[in-house]
């Protein structure tokens, strides 16, 4: 089977020069890469060019209109039997072409979605994030982990998908947050096959500061609101479970000035999250960004959700999203 790797790109030519080195580590080469400038004034193409003799790219400049649209463009211009998208700011374990192969060899499905991971190399920020969108005790596991609350839903830093599938759908949405749920809800409501292929990892740098982070998350609990508009049935009880621990924690700190011995919750909430970061990650410093990285995810995430519920529910405004300019961040 031969694949079809699109990576949208915007101002992100280091991690680029990262993606495409571990591309070409992969052992089994029966791929194309496709690069999708999407309006960058930082442009990639002299990182295209230093890997053309190792690799097949094609690489191409259009207006920024955001990651969905940018993947669709890409697909159009691909020739594998199955597209692969990939975030630019992800890095490919050498293994991952060849178990993807193996798993499809074995098993018809029309799309799958891998987890992802955190190198030692990462700084500790970025593994401190890594915990905190990974572990159950934050997400539920929703993103491909071993425990999980809800049906693992492929999601585009790391997604395959047959191009019949991909072209009956009509690609990506218009959706700039959200998209690729979006993207995942559309395939199953159409009856295709989707598996999680935990083999298929890949290491996932995710963003570079806590400020960063806030923002993704707080876009992902609005877009949260709009996927439920859009797909009634979607909204499960693990997605309301971030703004209902901003709401808890805010009743907890406001009566806490009365009755002190409630912090302790918060207190033993973070306890947690330290003991399990630490046993995963082996190190106290990474645990201790870790507490940092869970309250900024479910807090960033809890407000944008309610935020979402008291426009779009509420109010019944129109679809609406924060730091628009961001959705690469």
């Amino acid at each position: 089977m031969y694949f079809s790797i699109v990576i949208p790109l915007y101002n992100r030519p280091d991690e680029l020069d990262e993606l495409l080195a571990s591309l070409c580590e992969q052992t089994d080469k029966q791929f194309e890469v496709i690069l999708a400038e999407d309006g960058s004034t930082q442009k990639s193409d002299h990182v295209a060019e230093r890997y053309r003799d190792r690799l097949s790219i094609t690489y191409f400049e259009k207006p920024n209109t955001g990651p969905g649209l940018t993947r669709n463009e890409g697909a159009a211009r691909a020739s594998g039997d199955y597209l692969i998208f990939f975030d630019s700011d992800c890095i490919i374990p050498a293994h991952y072409m060849e178990q993807v192969s193996k798993y499809l060899a074995r098993n018809d499905v029309d799309a799958y979605g891998g987890p992802d991971a955190a190198l030692p190399t990462f700084t500790t920020i970025q593994k401190a994030i890594n915990y905190a969108m990974t572990s159950f005790f934050t997400t539920g596991g929703i993103r491909g982990g071993k425990r999980s609350m809800e049906k693992f839903h492929p999601r585009s830093f790391n997604l395959g998908v047959s191009q019949k599938a991909f072209e009956a759908l009509g690609g990506y949405g218009t959706m700039r947050f959200g998209e690729d749920i979006d993207f995942s809800l559309r395939l199953m409501k159409q009856g295709f096959r989707t598996a999680l292929i935990p083999e298929a990892y890949v290491y996932h740098k995710r963003r570079t500061s806590f400020r960063q982070f806030f923002r993704q998350v707080y876009n992902s609990g609005i877009a949260r609101i709009n996927l439920h508009l859009a797909h009634p049935g979607s909204l499960r009880a693990v997605h309301t479970l971030p703004a209902l621990f901003v709401i808890t924690m805010t009743l907890i700190l406001l009566t806490s000035l009365l009755q002190p011995f409630l912090l302790l919750c918060p207190l033993l909430y973070s306890l947690v999250i330290f003991l399990d970061s630490l046993g995963r990650n082996r190190s106290a410093k990474v645990a201790l960004y870790s507490i940092a990285a869970a309250w900024i995810q479910l807090t960033g995430y809890g407000s944008g959700f309610i935020a979402a519920v008291w426009k779009r529910l509420i109010l019944k405004k129109g679809e609406f999203s924060a730091f628009e300019k961001k959705f690469y961040d």
